[in-house]
């Protein structure tokens, strides 16, 4: 269908920029991007949806998945075959997309081909933004080897968790180094490292803090060399402000941050990538882990609170991982912006809209779409729309139901749902 011109009329328009919805319009794609907004377009040969009076608004974009783990279960990607693993993260991905998820940016995970498939129209999936694998310290969030395992800089084996390319054990600027100039070589648009303790690894409270400042900078150098940026996992504040001073561009998590660091973030313009956790949102067999859990999701409300008054760049994600059956959440995740976290249903689809896709540009030339824009409704952007079944700049609740509620699916200049035909 992304040969075929698609004219859709009678429509609404939210652009992703703007707060106010247009008066009923035609939207023209042609080539992929949205070649005409308005006027009456009567291309020949067109494909003819009519919108009816819905609202047409970009596609959605979610700044902090994990494709691979989303699929999979941690059983699954300790013990189970490697190639289905594979498999479970392409499904995923046709179902984000069919969720009305657009465009991704993958944080860990070895999904570079999975891309490449996407891109190629082989699959349905959304546009993505890998990583690759996250880098950490021996000890780190990242490092999923055994207490007693000899470390890897030591000659220790590397963990399963490195063995599928979903994280890198490396000490030292020059092991850092390597390790940032392996995730390009294998297709990374940007860098993620571990700066400080997570919930799901074992060996790490949440107030360790990882990495170096030297150590951090080597990533921010070898990615800056190619034109791109460093990410930072870390929930606490002596790591967020470590992060920030070596020149990391942004802020994943940042749950137990004080009000001053965060408004450090607008100060310094690094983007705080956060996510609207609640506790049922992921389950731990270790009680530690679920302690360190409840931790975080009691930090979601302040933090949220704090960034909206600094004027801190907010993106959302979800971080989903290694409980498929739930992964679905992602839209019910976002809905919480509106329903349960303050923002007015305006500012959260503008965030999950052009906000997280000013964030994912960051990449520069490493981007594999840098050749239009996404998350906006204009004309010369890339035809990534939804056309949605009632106001969701009233009603953000009503993206929480996207099999209901979204009426048409267009990523790529490509019709993936259309239930007005």
């Amino acid at each position: 269908m992304g040969s075929v011109p698609i004219l859709i009329r009678d429509v609404r328009v939210f652009d992703g920029l703007n707060s106010e919805v247009s008066a009923p319009r035609s939207v023209l794609v042609e080539d992929r991007r949205i070649a005409a907004i308005g006027g009456d377009p009567k291309p020949s040969g067109a494909l003819v949806i009519e919108g009816g009076g819905r609202v047409l608004m970009p596609g959605l974009t979610d700044a902090h998945v994990h494709l691979f783990a989303a699929g999979n279960s941690e059983v699954g990607l300790a013990m189970g075959n490697t190639g289905s693993g594979y498999y479970q993260a392409l499904a995923e991905a046709g179902r984000m997309l069919m969720r009305g998820f657009t465009a991704v940016r993958d944080m860990g995970g070895d999904v570079t081909a999975l891309r490449q498939a996407v891109d190629a129209g082989a699959f349905p999936g959304p546009r993505i933004y890998p990583s690759q694998a996250a880098l950490s310290q021996t000890s780190g969030h990242g490092d999923f080897s055994c207490a007693y395992d000899d470390a890897t800089t030591f000659g220790g084996a590397p963990s399963r968790a490195e063995g599928i390319g979903f994280m890198r054990v490396a000490d030292g600027r020059d092991q850092v180094l390597a390790a940032v100039r392996e995730q390009l070589k294998r297709g990374a648009t940007q860098i993620k490292v571990m700066a400080g303790g997570g919930v799901t690894s074992a060996h790490d409270p949440l107030d360790v803090v990882q990495y170096t400042v030297d150590e951090l900078r080597a990533a921010v150098e070898a990615a800056a060399d190619w034109g791109t940026y460093v990410s930072a996992h870390v929930f606490n504040d002596e790591g967020i402000r470590r992060a920030v001073a070596a020149g990391i561009k942004s802020i994943e998590h940042g749950h137990l941050a004080s009000e001053e660091t965060i408004r450090l973030l607008a100060d310094e313009n690094v983007w705080l990538s956060t996510q609207p956790f609640l506790e049922g949102d992921h389950s731990y067999a270790s009680p530690d882990s679920t302690a360190k859990h409840k931790e975080v999701c009691d930090g979601v409300a302040r933090t949220y609170a704090w960034a909206r008054a600094a004027g801190t760049r907010i993106v959302f994600g979800t971080d989903l991982l290694l409980e498929p059956s739930k992964a679905a959440r992602q839209s019910e995740m976002l809905t919480r912006l509106s329903g349960t976290f303050g923002f007015s249903p305006v500012e959260a689809l503008k965030m999950v809209t052009s906000g997280n896709a000013g964030l994912l540009r960051l990449c520069g030339e490493r981007a594999p779409y840098k050749a239009a824009r996404f998350g906006e409704i204009t004309v010369g952007a890339w035809a990534d729309l939804l056309v949605v079944e009632g106001d969701p700049t009233q009603d953000l609740g009503l993206l929480g139901a996207p099999e209901e509620n979204l009426a048409v699916i267009v990523k790529d200049g490509r019709i993936h749902r259309n239930r007005l035909a």
